[in-house]
Parts: structure tokens; sequence; C-alpha cells
């Protein structure tokens, strides 16, 4: 993990977010996260982790806050050649083999590689070199998720974006995919990424976010939480905290 240093990949300020111009799904969101930081994302179904991540990419409209990528305003043409992003739903053109996709995603913000690093990283993933040059129709899901990944790191972008990047990969693709995460971070990288596996965020994560609730309950490292909680993992540590949050505002509104 690489050491925290003075700026700021990523900043948010003041963020709200609604349905329908009612309510309200994200709250007064205040983060920022350093560069060069491996910060991990957090929460159950449906708090909000995805709407973030979209209002950072400007794929959906927040209603109050600022947004900030390295400095700059993250709807900038500026701020967004700074990052990649990886979504969850990755599905990549069927009728294209996997080495083409990623040829072409690297196109559209003008970026080239060379065949020998898709097929270096296509190993190191233990992705056979043939499966690269099959039409990407023909995948598996964790195959799909493997070039996606490859399509995003291979940009070599400052800030990686990277939604539920271990969703659908058995143990050994998941370790696998950190290998890589963690060489892009030591690369000089920033990774913000959101997983429900907590036991991948407490391996590769220098600081945790946990979404609920409308807002973030717990910004720290995840040794901090299992301290706070006195619970062995982060699993246990995580539903420890949301409990205790669901319980003292079940508590204050009985008092109000």
């Amino acid at each position: 993990m690489s050491n925290k240093t003075s700026i700021n990949a990523l900043e948010v300020k003041d963020v709200a977010v609604s349905y329908n111009g009612t309510v309200n799904v994200i709250e007064e969101m205040n983060l920022a996260i350093a560069e060069g930081e491996v910060f991990g994302l957090v929460g159950l179904n449906g708090v909000g982790k995805t709407t973030l991540i979209k209002c950072i990419l400007g794929l959906r409209t927040k209603h109050d806050g600022e947004i900030d990528v390295f400095g700059m305003d993250c709807l900038s043409s500026k701020a967004r050649h700074m990052l990649a992003y990886l979504p969850e739903k990755f599905e990549p053109s069927w009728f294209l083999t996997g080495r083409e996709f990623i040829h072409f995603a690297l196109s559209l913000s003008k970026k080239k590689t060379e065949d020998a690093l898709i097929d270096k990283m296509a190993t190191d993933l233990s992705l056979d070199i043939k499966a690269v040059d099959q039409r990407v129709g023909s995948y598996s899901k964790g195959m799909k998720q493997k070039i996606g990944l490859m399509a995003t790191l291979l940009s070599e972008a400052p800030l990686y974006i990277l939604d539920e990047p271990m969703s659908g990969l058995d143990p050994k693709a998941r370790a696998l995919v950190k290998d890589q995460i963690s060489v892009a971070n030591k690369g000089g990288a920033t990774i913000f990424f959101s997983s429900h596996i907590l036991a991948d965020v407490d391996e590769i994560c220098d600081r945790i976010g946990i979404i609920h609730g409308n807002g973030l309950i717990f910004i720290g490292k995840p040794s901090d939480l299992k301290k706070q909680t006195k619970c062995d993992n982060l699993e246990r540590a995580f539903l420890a905290l949301i409990t205790e949050h669901d319980e003292k505002n079940d508590s204050d509104s009985v008092a109000a």
C-alpha cells in the first residue's frame, strides 16, 4: 500500500442525490481520497454506492454539492481523462475479440498499448492468451470481468474507479485481480472501489468508507473499525456498526 500524500485524487463535498427530486439517497456526503490511496466503499445493497460512483462519472445528476478529480470539476473533459472506470455489470461488445475490445476501449481515450502487455496481463490474471483472441460472446462472466479489468488498468489512468471488481470471480481469480490492483497502486495509481467482499477490502485498502442511512457512518482504516467495534474480522465489524447505527436511530425516533 502506498503512503498518502497531501494531494486529493478525489473530493466529494456536501453532495446530495435524490430520487425524483424528493427522497434523498445521499445527504451531505463529504469524502477526500488522497493521491496514491486504495479506498474501499462498503455498504448494503441499495444504499447509494453505485449512485455515488455515477455522480463522480457524470452519469447521474446530483442536486447539491461538488465533486472534484485532482482539483478539477469531475464533469470537465480534463478530469474525465484522469480516470478509468470498470462497471459492476460489465458487458463488452460480444462481436469483438477480447484483444480488439481492449484496443477499442483504449482508443476512446486516445491511448494505446502493446499486444505484449495485453498478453502479459492475461497471463498474470490466468486468462488463456488464446481466449484473448476469441469473441467476447463466448466468454464466461469471469472472463469478461478480466477483460474489463485489463482494459481499465492498461489505460494507465491516475485514478481507477472500480464498481465491484471481484464480482463473479472465483477465489483464485479474486486473488489475481487483487494482485493487479496492488501493482497499479504501487505504480502510483489511486484506487477507489466498491465491494461486498469485506475480506478483500480488509486485505488491500488503506482506508474504507461505510455508507448507510443516506451517508457515511465511518471513514478510516479497517483495523480502526475492528478496534472500535471489538470484532476480529471486518465483516463482523461492519455488521456491528450498522446495527448500532440503526438501533440508535430507532431509539432517537421513539424519544422524539
